[in-house]
């Protein structure tokens, strides 16, 4: 355990980790740390170059006039919850395709292939971001573990997973609920995107980014009526061991299951908040 001279100490530089650009950091970048892309160096790749052969990719339709959307905005942003009681019934792949599109869609690109533009806001559209996916029960595709291709809309296969449930579990640190989903996202940051532009200051926007994500991901189930929960409780070290990630020029940030829902579980949601409170944690 911490004393309580390193707790407020750790706590002190998280606050300033956070807090935005000073005086002081201001000049000190101006003058002496600018930017690679201040410097004028090339910029990096915009997405991640695919992981795995041609034949394992799966194309994703853009067409999502077959899936029954809820499309009033006030009752998206009133009905979004978190979700962590799932009945395993299978989605269909349209509606995964749906989710990949609202949180890493590209809908243009900007110049001599300068910036991606998305259906999430990006601090300086660097969309630092990677998708990676743990299947378990999606119409038209194999359990496994799956990358995200935004360039051409498409998944890839990389590979099956034993024991796929207690994997999930291990992953989020024990919280076995995760593993009921359909699906799990698993978004990594690629960092020299972000630092490329911003420099030192690039993990503090990268966070920001972060939660843009998040919330089309809640909106987008919202809409489907599906259900999710944002983790931010994960082990490090076995995310980068299941997706083969170095876990320092790429590392994972963000952990959101997703699954179907029925209404009448609401009440075990509440039995859950419950249980939590009673447990005093």
């Amino acid at each position: 355990m911490l004393d309580e001279k390193t707790k407020k100490e750790l706590i002190q530089k998280g606050r300033t980790f956070m807090k935005g650009y000073r005086d002081e950091d201001i000049t000190a970048d101006d003058d002496y740390n600018p930017s690679d892309q201040q410097l004028r160096l090339p910029q990096p790749p915009l997405c991640k170059a695919p992981m795995a052969c041609e034949e394992e990719r799966t194309a994703l339709s853009l067409d999502f006039s077959n899936l029954s959307l809820k499309n009033d905005v006030m009752a998206l942003i009133r009905d979004r919850r978190s979700s962590r009681v799932y009945t395993e019934e299978k989605m269909t792949l349209d509606e995964l395709s749906f989710l990949l599109w609202a949180t890493q869609g590209i809908k243009s690109i900007r110049g001599k292939s300068y910036a991606t533009i998305r259906t999430v806001p990006c601090g300086g559209a660097r969309h630092e971001f990677e998708t990676y996916l743990m299947v378990r029960k999606v119409e038209g595709l194999k359990e496994g573990l799956y990358h995200y291709l935004p360039m051409e809309h498409a998944l890839e296969f990389l590979g099956e997973v034993e024991n796929m449930d207690a994997v999930i579990s291990q992953t989020v640190v024990g919280q076995k609920w995760a593993a009921k989903a359909n699906v799990v996202f698993y978004w990594t940051m690629v960092a020299y995107r972000a630092e490329w532009r911003y420099g030192t200051h690039a993990h503090r926007v990268a966070l920001i980014d972060a939660g843009h994500l998040g919330q089309n991901l809640y909106l987008g189930a919202t809409a489907l009526g599906l259900g999710t929960c944002g983790i931010g409780a994960f082990s490090h070290d076995i995310c980068n061991e299941v997706f083969k990630i170095d876990g320092d020029e790429e590392y994972t940030v963000y952990i959101a299951p997703v699954g179907t829902v029925r209404p009448e579980d609401k009440s075990a949601e509440a039995a859950f908040y419950k249980f939590v409170e009673d447990e005093g944690l």
